[in-house]
């Protein structure tokens, strides 16, 4: 053969093989899940979603990070160091406007909407012993409000200052994860502890068989004077052991979001598995009962990525 023409078969060839490298490469679509402490409700959806994700998206390499949830789960995002991601939708709303006092140091514009999921419930649960019964009972008792500036701590925040007090009102105040918090109720070192999560949250199912312990009411009134994204609610009897009547609270609808640079073709195929497999996300917990198609997008704080609105429009919901 010509050696000139050699030497150009030679590079078409090694042309074809790097060009059938990348798209292998591309092929390859890594899904990092991002999600919350291990004994939330975030942590157990993320991991059945991931098991969903690795099954029914073709190339698709899936992993569950467990973080301090909302807040960090949203700056990851902004840095492009996770695919999807849970978060309360008042976090959701700061982030996208850029809140510093809420651990954001510029808005996250990167941020994009796959789905409104469930509501979380602001759950306070105290000892029998501190006596608080009501939010307003809190006046020199000791309380944990989540790890700082997660969304837990948010809600603590916002529902305190709408009933008129701040943490200078506390005894004392613990910045702790949902386990961390249960365990030092039960060794009789915090009255209270506020976790924002699904119903039957695992730590208040253990706490409530360890100690003497009482669901703390959020009254309605504190929930108007929030607004939107807060709704008043109710933890139905039963949910924990010892409950034995409905308890007032408020509730925030949780999200699951993504960033721009998420390909169309994955941020559609995350949003259709989704819902094309609620069952297993049900049975993963028992919050994701509450997921429907016909709230996913409701209140949505961000932009929804245009791989999601096209399965939105294939669903009759745009």
């Amino acid at each position: 053969m010509n050696p000139i023409l050699k030497r150009a078969a030679i590079a078409a060839i090694a042309s074809t093989s790097i060009a059938l490298s990348a798209a292998s490469a591309k092929a390859d679509e890594f899904i990092n899940v991002l999600t919350g402490g291990t004994s939330g409700v975030y942590y157990p959806l993320g991991v059945a979603l991931s098991k969903i994700y690795g099954e029914k998206i073709e190339g698709a390499r899936t992993q569950v990070q467990a973080t301090k949830a909302s807040v960090e789960n949203l700056n990851l995002l902004q840095q492009g160091r996770g695919e999807i991601a849970f978060a309360l939708g008042d976090s959701v709303k700061l982030a996208w406007e850029g809140n510093t006092e809420a651990g954001f140091k510029g808005p996250l514009d990167k941020l994009r909407g796959i789905a409104a999921i469930y509501p979380n419930y602001i759950q306070i649960m105290a000892s029998k012993e501190s006596g608080i019964k009501t939010v307003t009972d809190f006046k020199g008792k000791s309380l944990s409000v989540g790890a700082p500036k997660s969304g837990t701590e948010l809600n603590a925040r916002a529902i305190l200052a709408a009933a008129g007090m701040s943490y200078d009102d506390l005894g004392k105040t613990e910045y702790l994860p949902f386990a961390e918090s249960v365990e030092l109720m039960k060794n009789r070192q915090l009255d209270a502890t506020l976790q924002s999560a699904g119903l039957g949250v695992s730590s208040f199912k253990d706490l409530a068989t360890s100690v003497d312990v009482q669901m703390v009411a959020i009254p309605e009134e504190i929930a108007t004077k929030l607004g939107a994204p807060y709704v008043a609610a109710t933890v139905p009897a039963g949910t924990y052991q010892g409950q034995d009547s409905d308890v007032q609270t408020v509730a925030v609808v949780n999200f699951l979001v993504t960033h721009s640079e998420v390909s169309d073709e994955t941020a559609y195929q995350m949003t259709k598995q989704l819902f094309e497999n609620l069952p297993a996300l049900q049975a993963a917990h028992s919050a994701a009962a509450q997921i429907r198609i016909e709230e996913a997008l409701k209140g949505m704080p961000v932009p929804l990525h245009p791989g999601a609105e096209r399965f939105y429009k294939e669903k009759g919901l745009l």
